[in-house]
């Protein structure tokens, strides 16, 4: 692959063959375009929790269904990462995310106008099929032009905008759903995407591998197979149950398609993802770290909403709010992370955050069922600047690792790695929760003044599943016996929220460990070199 060295300074413009636009390649206007780009599907990612409950009273859908509007979106998104990377690779980064983000706006006008369940489930799943070539291409585009030394910058800026997208989705969702309608929320991605292709069209330059192989068809079909069949499971797992035949036989299934994958990867000449950048420890510890990172933050968060909305009685926007310092404190420590990175390392910069992580959430488990919000803000604060720590310094391990020609491939595996652990989280973690919740909850009704008959009524008639989720059911009795069982409930769910929040710290000290083996990439910041 090769491209043009990149000129010295960030005010020049290469120009290119045509020369007709001072903006074409200007790295700060192309930094523009690519984080529009993963604002919108960050964007995405984040009001749809807010509109589900919406949806379901509007389309008359189960639970299930209502699962599966979120499942089918990072499901297809994180089977489709790695190959998206793989086209921008062969047919132009350019291209291939110009095409993500058309493809991306123009499913969401299909969600919004579909009118169906059903339909709105196989839109979503389109999305995640565009999002999935859009996010790991921003990345390779990034290295592809902007100079090593500001590099760092450039990803921190970018880790800033999916700060940005994370911390404004509830709060933009919630009142466009309360005076809008739920179908608004996904046409708030038409003017963003707009904005990203007329920029794109203006600014992007191309790049791809300039040495093309043919695709890995086998390949292809062991991965995506292999991570539906692993996620599938995951996700299952909740509703049928860890030990059940389906689950073990979705999830071995997986393990084995994957084992396959990397063994037939390993032989062949023109591999879908090389297992040669595995031989990297670096790279290898970096995607492990990342997994292992979103696994305890995402399925701890997903925990913290139902907490401040079915415990503390807030609405969909005042959760959003509630939860900024988390969330807005990633705007600003996402680029610090990329300066600190640029001045320390990865390493320490990576262990830093993932020990921030580690600490908000062992600090959390202090919390109760009637802590005030001064009790949440100072580890949401620790663990939202971690959380842009690591995103900086994990991409520098990543992207910096491997072979400049394989640029979007690396992308496409820190995405996935991140979408996993996302999955993974909030699957392991929920499960831990809800079996906690499930030991617990007659011991905690009748601890809270409930009648042990009555407890022991409900635990038999599902409440606890109820109960995990942080909602306590309605009793025909007296006040007393109500008030009773509502704080039973929420003294259940909160136990289990403590118990989850303390694995999480764990995992993420042990990630923490594992960061300090990584090392800076020797072609760290090398878009500009002959790739």
């Amino acid at each position: 692959m090769s491209i043009a060295a990149a000129p010295s300074g960030l005010d020049q413009s290469p120009g290119g063959a045509a020369g007709s636009s001072r903006l074409r390649g200007h790295p700060w206007w192309v930094l523009a375009s690519v984080a529009l780009g993963l604002v919108m599907v960050g964007l995405d990612g984040t009001v749809v929790s807010v509109a589900n409950p919406v949806i379901a009273r509007d389309l008359h859908t189960s639970v299930s269904q209502l699962q599966w509007i979120t499942n089918a979106y990072l499901l297809v998104l994180a089977v489709g990462l790695i190959f998206g990377g793989k086209l921008g690779d062969r047919f132009g980064r350019r291209k291939v995310f110009l095409i993500g983000v058309v493809g991306f706006a123009l499913s969401s006008l299909a969600v919004g106008l579909v009118g169906t369940t059903g339909g709105v489930i196989a839109f979503r799943a389109v999305q995640g099929a565009f999002g999935a070539l859009l996010m790991p291409n921003t990345l390779a585009i990034l290295r592809a032009t902007f100079p090593p030394e500001k590099l760092n910058m450039a990803v921190g800026i970018w880790g800033g905008a999916s700060g940005i997208s994370v911390a404004a989705g509830p709060i933009i969702g919630g009142l466009l759903v309360q005076n809008v309608s739920w179908q608004s929320v996904f046409y708030l991605n038409l003017p963003v995407a707009a904005i990203a292709l007329a920029i794109g069209l203006l600014v992007l330059v191309e790049s791809r591998d300039e040495r093309p192989s043919r695709f890995d068809l086998p390949g292809m079909g062991l991965l995506g197979v292999g991570l539906f069949a692993l996620v599938f499971g995951l996700i299952k797992a909740q509703t049928w149950g860890w030990s059940d035949a389906k689950t073990i036989l979705f999830m071995a299934g997986g393990v084995a398609l994957l084992t396959a994958f990397a063994l037939v990867e390993s032989r062949t000449r023109a591999p879908l993802l090389p297992m040669r950048l595995f031989t990297n420890r670096s790279l290898s510890i970096g995607t492990l770290v990342v997994l292992i990172g979103f696994l305890s933050l995402f399925g701890v968060l997903f925990f913290l909403t139902l907490y401040l909305e079915n415990v503390h009685g807030y609405t969909a926007v005042q959760a959003g709010v509630r939860m900024l310092p988390l969330t807005a404190t990633m705007i600003v420590s996402a680029p610090l992370g990329g300066v600190l990175t640029e001045k320390i390392g990865p390493r320490l910069t990576m262990f830093t955050g993932l020990a921030l992580i580690g600490g908000g959430l062992l600090w959390m488990t202090g919390v109760g069922v009637d802590s005030a919000f001064g009790a949440l803000w100072p580890p949401f604060l620790m663990i939202g600047a971690g959380l842009g720590c690591m995103i900086t310094s994990s991409s520098e391990v990543i992207i910096g690792n491997a072979p400049v020609e394989d640029a979007g491939i690396a992308g496409g595996l820190q995405s996935t790695a991140t979408q996993l652990g996302g999955v993974m989280g909030t699957a392991i973690l929920g499960s831990v929760l809800t079996t906690h919740v499930a030991s617990v909850y007659v011991a905690d009704l009748v601890g809270a003044g409930a009648p042990a008959a009555l407890a022991s009524r409900l635990s038999s008639a599902g409440a606890a599943q109820l109960a995990g989720q942080g909602i306590a059911p309605t009793v025909p009795h007296a006040s007393a016996v109500q008030a009773a069982v509502t704080a039973g409930t929420h003294a259940a769910f909160v136990s289990g929220l403590h118990t989850s929040l303390a694995i999480g710290a764990i995992v993420s000290f042990v990630a923490a460990g594992l960061a300090l083996l990584a090392r800076k990439g020797a072609n760290a910041g090398a878009g500009h070199a002959a790739i």
